[in-house]
């Protein structure tokens, strides 16, 4: 959670995407203080960037393979500082949770995603499906046919900051652009979540 302390909604470094799928000379910053243009990686990863549909779907139709959900943790926690990008208060509780998107045939880690979620604030029985890890989270907001818009914060670049471990392989240790988008429902944002994604896996052609 501490990584969306301190964000302001006007936070200068917020992201270009925010309102845009395409931006001249864009560019993004990494965790070592660069920039780095946007143009530089792959289609595939720009469109991921901006999607406001299923990440699952996408990554399953780009990789021709079924996409799991794996939850690697989940815990209510109370915020230490406010969260004003889902007006989240200081001493409030949220559902933390970090899921790895897998391939079923390759074991392969596409991605992985830190979610910030007022679960005070969505139905109870979609509450009780999100608790109990049913399904991912983009998947239950569609079959729950809640009307919800997505709008998407900050993009990044992280080294070393990709999925934890990759099941087929060694932990990964390489690059990871990520994005950081917030969920609204029912005109209240209730769901902050970033997604990394490693870039290995999305090579420029």
């Amino acid at each position: 959670m501490r990584r969306y302390y301190g964000r302001p909604l006007d936070d200068p470094s917020n992201s270009p995407f925010r309102c845009d799928g395409y931006l001249a000379g864009a560019m993004i910053r990494d965790d070592r203080g660069a920039t780095i243009p946007l143009s530089d990686l792959s289609p595939f990863l720009r469109a991921l960037l901006v999607t406001d549909g299923t990440v699952t779907k996408t990554l399953e139709a780009y990789f021709w393979e079924p996409v799991t959900v794996d939850t690697l943790e989940q815990r209510f926690e109370t915020a230490a500082e406010p969260v004003p990008w889902i007006g989240l208060a200081a001493g409030d509780a949220c559902l933390i949770r970090d899921a790895r998107l897998r391939g079923v045939h390759s074991g392969r880690a596409f991605a992985e995603a830190l979610s910030l979620i007022r679960t005070e604030l969505i139905p109870p029985d979609f509450r009780r499906r999100l608790i109990a890890r049913e399904i991912g989270i983009g998947a239950l907001i569609r079959d729950s046919g809640l009307e919800s818009y997505r709008e998407v914060l900050d993009v990044g670049l992280e080294h070393g900051g990709g999925p934890r471990r990759d099941p087929a392989g060694a932990p990964d240790s390489g690059p990871s652009v990520f994005r950081t988008y917030r969920i609204i429902i029912g005109g209240r944002p209730v769901i902050l979540i970033t997604e990394c994604f490693p870039l290995a896996l999305f090579p420029v052609a």
